[in-house]
């Protein structure tokens, strides 16, 4: 039909202003961090933090606890997975969303959290004399917080989609549980748990919140030393050769995550293995050690936070009506409705735009790829007039944030039928009205479940706020890091208190915005792309 558009330059053209966004606050804040690296560098610099045995070390052990933690998480996770996969029991339902509290609760809440429980003066501390402060068991518990719901929703849905044909087959010829297991199940669920794992690996190496708070100055990764380096040393170019140096390491990893994810791109089977209700005390024990699993690691942090705020004192609650308290407070919902509001926007255009182009779809995983002290490092080299303006601070909020609305969004755009809108077309509709009348009320459960995430993560952002923001711009997130750079167990208990507002808070917005009968409605979203967060 003549001046009819292909669908590739409408999806460019819908797609410019998360393009222009994305080139603005990414690829050339990055180019720039390259720039400074390359002409900062002074002969024999390269060579001299190559020689550094500090630097090795940080290098070094910023792999080993990512890699550890993927370890344990599949070690961990696996059983877990097998148990809410094969299983149905009373709880099931409510276990699999209490995965969903790492995405919800703030970085900076779950490394208190850690610390609630086995710090110095926590919990387990107080109990049994566990204090695991200063060892690199701290760090490795709050990454596997964060991480372990990963590895375990991807081996679920993948051990539901196995065909039980197959492993009836296996059985028929003899094999035993283990051995069916493991010659039909495991290579059916080793590309879900690849690309899990590679997420994880992403997640733990490039983390700057628990790696701040839980790695001490002995177990800090590399991200907390870009930070020292332009916080506090004003080394810009070293800074920026470490930044280049986990740029290219993230990327590499990103990519073959990229690469695993185009193996699971098949129809789920029809004659999957069907739950079924324990039989037997070995059973019955599998499922107690499941559960026992996810709340150690998903909800115990949280828990010995609220134990220890509740058991504050009358002193300690009196810093929620400080005037310094009430401030961070309306700067932190503020900024997060300015964050959210501007995520939608990019989010619903992306998701529209990707849905004709592959490229435009991966586009959106370029935020989880770069982390937070990057994008913010380079941010502050490329536009060092904006450095303290509350339109690029919101506009980094938004840059982490809005990826989760445009996955959820394409995952819900994708499972819709084309016949919906080709009625449509009959009818006389146009492009507009057809989206607004017939798709938006389709896709809002999952919209709004993206906005919540959004929410969520504009709340507990806590790199690009040290970085990007002026002392009368505190949130609740950097009051908490002041109370915790104090002497004294007053500061820390208020630190902890305020800790707990903030997770309420964060609770409070993924309620609201996504509501039970909202998710019930909701059309199938795959949890590899509804559960993404940069820790």
């Amino acid at each position: 039909m003549a001046g009819s558009r292909s669908p590739g330059a409408g999806a460019l053209g819908i797609g410019l202003l998360p393009l222009v966004f994305l080139t603005l606050m990414v690829l050339a804040p990055l180019a720039r961090l390259g720039f400074e690296g390359m002409s900062g560098a002074q002969p024999g610099m390269l060579g001299a933090m190559a020689g550094d045995a500090y630097l090795r070390w940080r290098l070094g052990w910023s792999l080993l606890q990512a890699a550890l933690t993927c370890l344990a998480a599949l070690v961990v996770g696996l059983p877990v997975a097998w148990v809410l996969a094969r299983m149905e029991f009373p709880g099931r339902g409510l276990a699999l969303r209490l995965l969903m509290l790492p995405f919800v609760v703030p970085t900076l809440v779950a490394a208190l959290g850690v610390l609630a429980l086995w710090g110095p003066r926590g919990v387990l501390a107080q109990w049994w004399g566990l204090d695991l402060q200063d060892t690199p068991w701290l760090l490795l518990y709050g990454n596997l917080f964060f991480n372990l719901c990963l590895v375990v929703r991807a081996a679920v849905e993948a051990l539901e989609r196995v065909s039980a044909a197959r492993v009836a087959a296996a059985r028929t010829l003899g094999a035993t549980p283990w051995r069916a297991f493991w010659r039909v199940e495991w290579p059916a669920i080793l590309p879900w748990l690849a690309s899990a794992l590679c997420l994880v690996f992403l997640y733990a190496f490039s983390g700057f919140g628990l790696a701040l708070i839980l790695g001490g100055q002995r177990f800090s990764t590399i991200e907390v030393e870009i930070y020292t380096l332009v916080a506090h040393e004003l080394k810009l170019a070293q800074a920026g050769v470490l930044a280049l140096v986990m740029l290219v390491l993230t990327g590499a990893v990103a990519m073959l995550y990229a690469w695993v994810e185009r193996r699971l791109a098949t129809p789920a089977r029809a004659d999957v293995i069907g739950r079924k209700s324990p039989q037997g005390a070995v059973q019955w024990v599998a499922v107690a050690a499941a559960m026992s699993v996810l709340l150690l690691f998903c909800a115990t942090p949280l828990v010995a936070i609220a134990a220890r705020a509740v058991a504050g004192g009358s002193a300690t609650w009196a810093v929620l009506w400080e005037p310094e308290t009430l401030q961070a407070l309306w700067n932190t919902v503020r900024f997060t409705a300015a964050a959210v509001v501007l995520a939608t926007v990019l989010g619903v255009t992306h998701a529209l735009a990707a849905r004709h182009s592959t490229w435009l779809r991966a586009a959106a995983f370029l935020p989880f790829v770069v982390s937070p002290v990057t994008v913010a490092f380079g941010l502050l080299l490329l536009y060092p007039a904006w450095s303290a303006s509350l339109p690029l601070l919101v506009a980094a909020y938004a840059l982490l944030a809005y990826p989760f609305v445009a996955n959820a969004l394409g995952a819900a755009l994708d499972s819709l039928p084309p016949s919906l809108a080709q009625v449509a077309r009959t009818l006389g509709a146009s492009p507009a009205r057809i989206f607004w009348r017939v798709t938006l009320p389709l896709v809002m459960p999952a919209l709004r479940r993206g906005m919540a995430f959004a929410a969520a993560t504009a709340l507990g952002e806590f790199a690009l706020t040290l970085f990007l923001s002026r002392p009368e711009w505190a949130t609740l997130t950097t009051l908490v890091y002041q109370r915790l750079g104090r002497p004294g167990a007053a500061n820390r208990d208020e630190a902890l208190l305020l800790a707990a507002a903030l997770m309420l808070l964060a609770l409070l917005a993924f309620l609201l915005i996504d509501q039970p009968g909202a998710r019930r409605r909701a059309a199938p979203v795959s949890p590899r792309k509804a559960t993404m967060r940069h820790a």
